[in-house]
């Protein structure tokens, strides 16, 4: 597993996303335990959850105490794992969710999260969503609260956009270490950010990183097939022996040196595959391919 920065710790440049454990459609406990159990086998050194990730009426925090559990669980050592943890959303018992970034409301979850994770501080804490009901300074002011109080060791932002990652990172100077945006083959509006985090030295975390790729079949001749934005990384993925998943986390990784991709898994076998994208070094030629 290569390495990379988030502020000053060195975590594994594959992430793991642990919503896929706790919300609908989760596997059961004991597939969920390995599923964790096999990302930290494979290298794995930052896995990501938040107090909102359980299912429809069902109790926050569901996803930070399994987690918790899967690594009290564990054989081998766990002292280099980072566990980031997302405050301010919800959700609502028909699957919705809601958004709250008022600074007390934040500052009571990461103190609630503290306490389902353990240990001295909550390793990194990310501001989940911006609140358009609340000054953005003020939600960013609960971070800053955090980090004086110890309550907190690192802190992010999660689904900003450049002119709120500038604010944070003026507010928070290197304590800010991440920002956490949705990016991936389909989906590449956040490239501004991508770009920004680089030249501020902010790890970028894109969340749902393989996008539709996992349920995208380009078997055959068909139009649409052709027009997939995943066509060029089957491609790749056939002429490499490997599977696209990997081309694509590899591709975000050449994209700059802070990125960081967190892909979600249900399974031990998916999380395995996702963290060997770490070694796949893609070509420039396969890398303008993937681009156009």
């Amino acid at each position: 597993m290569r390495h990379r920065m988030l502020g000053d710790l060195r975590v594994g440049a594959i992430g793991y996303g642990a919503m896929p454990l706790s919300i609908e459609g989760h596997p059961d406990e004991r597939r969920a335990v390995a599923t964790v159990h096999a990302a930290l086998d494979a290298g794995v050194t930052l896995i990501d959850t938040a107090d909102s990730y359980h299912v429809p009426g069902g109790e926050p925090g569901t996803g930070e105490r399994l987690v918790a559990r899967a690594l009290a669980s564990y054989g081998g050592d766990t002292d280099g794992v980072l566990v980031a943890t997302k405050g301010g959303r919800g959700r609502t018992a028909d699957g919705g969710w809601t958004v709250d970034g008022d600074p007390r409301h934040i500052k009571r979850a990461a103190r609630a999260s503290l306490a389902r994770l353990g240990g001295p501080a909550v390793g990194l804490y990310q501001l989940h969503k911006p609140d358009p009901a609340v000054p953005y300074a003020e939600s960013v002011g609960a971070l800053r609260d955090l980090l004086e109080e110890g309550t907190i060791r690192y802190a992010g932002i999660s689904n900003a956009d450049s002119e709120q990652i500038a604010l944070a990172h003026d507010m928070l100077g290197d304590r800010l270490v991440s920002v956490q945006n949705r990016y991936s083959p389909e989906v590449r509006d956040s490239e501004p950010e991508l770009r920004l985090c680089a030249d501020l030295g902010l790890a970028f975390l894109p969340w749902s990183p393989l996008g539709g790729i996992s349920r995208s079949s380009l078997d055959g001749p068909s139009p649409l097939a052709a027009a997939s934005p995943y066509a060029a990384f089957h491609t790749v993925a056939r002429e490499r022996g490997v599977s696209p998943q990997q081309v694509a986390l590899a591709w975000l990784l050449a994209k700059s040196p802070t990125v960081v991709p967190i892909p979600g898994a249900s399974r031990p076998a998916t999380v395995t595959d996702s963290a060997a994208a770490a070694g796949l070094e893609l070509t420039d030629e396969e890398l303008a391919a993937l681009d156009a």
